[in-house]
């Protein structure tokens, strides 16, 4: 027995429009997701820049504000008299500074005025200047 199959010319332009189709779809998805990711990309390295930049600026300010506090403790030790000045520390946003007893305090009194604590005792006198307090007087200044 012989089987004969009989093509069709339509059963061939069928199977090339299908695959064209089938070809065009992967094509087009390709086309389409390579510009998503670019675009996603492009939106990061907006993003990345603009954090460096934010960190940029606030390492700025972190070294104008200790610049500040620095030029302003320096101030302070200046109008005491270095040579009476023991110890400068920074504790708790707070400046303290450690004095012999017998030290003149009236300009460190007229430049901070209540805003500079002073304790007395038998050994020492202790101020602590709040560094808020200096830190508003510069950006007011300015």
């Amino acid at each position: 027995m012989i089987v004969v199959v009989k093509r069709n010319r339509k059963q061939k332009i069928m199977k090339f429009i299908s695959l064209a189709v089938l070809v065009a779809m992967f094509s087009g998805y390709y086309f389409y997701m390579s510009k998503e990711f670019e675009e996603k990309q492009r939106i990061e390295l907006e993003e990345k820049k603009a954090e460096k930049l934010k960190t940029q600026t606030e390492k700025k300010y972190k070294k104008n504000l200790e610049i500040t506090i620095l030029t302003e403790i320096e101030k302070a030790v200046d109008l005491i008299g270095q040579k009476y000045i023991q110890h400068v520390k920074i504790i708790d946003n707070k400046v303290v500074i450690i004095c012999e007893p017998k030290t003149n305090l009236d300009a460190l009194k007229v430049r901070y005025r209540s805003m500079a604590l002073i304790k007395n005792t038998l050994n020492e006198i202790i101020i602590a200047i709040d560094i808020k307090y200096i830190v508003e007087s510069r950006l007011n200044a300015k």
